[in-house]
């Protein structure tokens, strides 16, 4: 239905000129919507249900190909004006067919008297709606990235143990995120059931993730890292205590209703602090942990009394999943300095665990000279077989040579204070888990400091030197950056949901505790490692015209 047909206007209609000099712009949004926009999100209840409905709807066609939709609040005319944006690249990471159109929307107030409030709060609530529902996924585009993860697809069948559950899911608000829940939601989680809690790294498209989730009917909220990681302000602290509440009436709720809790938690915030001042006080039933430094803090906690599925540590995770946030670590990395030269330079990697030493031999396998830290001798010695140039500390190492680039994967500390006058000047500093830099980013040190926007933070040091910490101290990969792909994260994600079922059917039979054997074995028995090799990487392909086999050669 067109514009026009839908509040049955003229085109040639010119009565946008009502308001002349008194028009007042408010704000002016980016995003989709259909055409009945206005209409679905309630207009007439705001901004208060109690007040007279607003009347007078019309809508007018635009030379540009936009329109233009105002109502009458009796005291003066509210009205967006949409204006169709040029063709312009996905702003997701598929290619949806057709594209998703996007608009640009101006919502205005026209002719409104001095003592008359309502006209300026229907605008300010309207465009609040506009904003939370134009930056939301299209349905062509959630569709697209359906297809693009088919091992998920393949595992997101109905279960009938999940019915009786509600879903905690904390993780990095990405696009892998949206399928990982459309796929929970169709194999059994009720929407109403499913709370998201986005981790706070600045991801590119965390708006339109979070637009998403509150449009399936999802709970959507930000349980703030930097709380975790004790580096937040009083302020954070205090919004992540308000959300941590609502999570426990969530959860009461839930059992309220007969229903059992699962948390798919990346990070340990069910164990994070004493018993009775952490941020989610109300334990879950059962638990998948997707992160080290999270089962660290489970298995530090005394009164954990539920089983706990170790992700971090699963077969899929160590062989696949790491591979793939790797590679999302040197793109990053190479994307945010596009001008610096990477061949034949030196870089210092402090950290050769299961995602340094990936990191570590790609920047070799892209020329880079890598010197490696680490405080374990064993990860010392298997990085020195490897032919890297080692040194047992950060200071060691500096003391004899200069990295345009230093990395951080260790999750700790990985620079002293002591460290930094060891710096060359302008080094790139670049931490792949939040706490690698924080002497600086948490200023534990006095720097002077100066923003550079889309790279990061100048730190000038004593001596007139300076270092540059890449992003905002957090992982650098999720900083203006969606991670990971797709189709690079279809296998974690399908065996995270394997996981998620066959916790569900078992956890009354199961031990409290970190259960890691039973994840192995899960995703093994479902047939996903199969799956993902004919999936992506069998060659079915027959031979090639004019081939022929002859004892397992082929011969033109």
């Amino acid at each position: 239905m067109t514009f026009n047909a839908l509040m049955g206007t003229s085109p040639n209609d010119d009565r946008l000129s009502r308001a002349g000099a008194t028009a007042r712009l408010h704000a002016v949004i980016d995003g989709h919507w259909s055409s009945d926009v206005l209409l679905r999100l309630g207009l007439r209840q705001w901004p208060d249900p109690a007040e007279p409905a607003l009347e007078g709807h019309e809508v007018v066609a635009l030379d540009d190909g936009g329109y233009a939709h105002s109502v009458d609040t009796g005291a003066g005319f509210v009205t967006v004006q949409f204006t169709p944006e040029p063709d312009c690249a996905p702003y997701a990471l598929e290619h949806s067919d057709p594209p998703t159109p996007r608009w640009r929307a101006a919502v205005l107030t026209e002719g409104v008297r001095p003592d008359a409030p309502r006209p300026t709060a229907v605008a300010w609530a309207l465009a609040e709606a506009l904003r939370s529902e134009g930056a939301a996924f299209s349905d062509t585009e959630v569709a697209t990235l359906w297809e693009a993860m088919p091992l998920l697809r393949r595992y997101a069948t109905e279960d009938s143990a999940l019915a009786d559950w509600a879903l905690i899911f904390r993780d990095h608000y990405v696009e892998n995120s949206v399928g990982f829940l459309l796929a929970a939601e169709r194999a059994g989680f009720s929407p109403q059931w499913i709370y998201a809690l986005d981790k706070g790294d600045k991801t590119l498209r965390r708006d339109r993730v979070h637009g998403w989730f509150l449009s399936r009917g999802y709970r959507s909220a930000t349980l703030d890292n930097s709380v975790v990681n004790g580096t937040a302000t009083d302020e954070e602290v205090a919004r992540a205590r308000d959300v941590g509440a609502d999570v426990d009436a969530f959860i009461r709720a839930a059992r309220t209703e007969g229903r059992r809790v699962l948390m798919v938690d990346d990070g340990g915030i069910i164990a994070l602090g004493s018993a009775h001042d952490r941020l989610v006080t109300e334990q879950p039933d059962a638990a998948l942990e997707l992160t080290v430094s999270g089962l660290k803090r489970i298995s530090a906690a005394d009164d954990m009394r539920l089983p706990v599925f170790n992700m971090a540590r699963s077969e899929v995770k160590t062989h696949l999943a790491y591979n793939e946030i790797a590679d999302s670590c040197v793109r990053r990395l190479r994307a945010i300095v596009p001008g610096e030269k990477f061949v034949g330079r030196r870089v210092l990697s402090l950290g050769f665990g299961t995602l340094g030493a990936r990191i570590a031999r790609a920047l070799r396998a892209a020329g880079c000279r890598v010197t490696v830290v680490d405080t374990d001798t064993l990860a010392l010695v298997r990085a020195a077989e490897e032919g890297f140039d080692t040194s047992r500390s950060a200071r060691a190492a500096l003391l004899r040579i200069r990295p345009f680039l230093i990395l951080g994967t260790t999750g700790e500390d990985a620079l002293t204070e002591a460290d930094l006058g060891l710096l060359p000047d302008g080094v790139l500093l670049a931490g792949f888990a939040t706490r690698d830099f924080s002497l600086l980013s948490e200023r534990r040190v006095a720097t002077t400091v100066t923003p550079v926007p889309g790279v990061g933070v100048r730190h000038t040091l004593p001596g007139s030197r300076s270092a540059i910490l890449l992003g905002d101290g957090r992982s650098l990969n999720l900083f203006a950056y969606e991670g990971i792909p797709n189709r690079g994260y279809d296998a974690y994600r399908a065996a995270t949901l394997i996981a998620a079922k066959h916790m569900c059917r078992a956890a009354a039979t199961l031990s409290s505790g970190v259960h890691l054997g039973v994840v192995d074995e899960a995703v093994r028995e479902a047939g996903l490692y199969d799956a993902y090799y004919e999936t992506y990487l069998a060659d079915t392909a027959g031979p090639a015209a004019g081939l022929v086999e002859d004892g397992g050669d082929a011969h033109a």
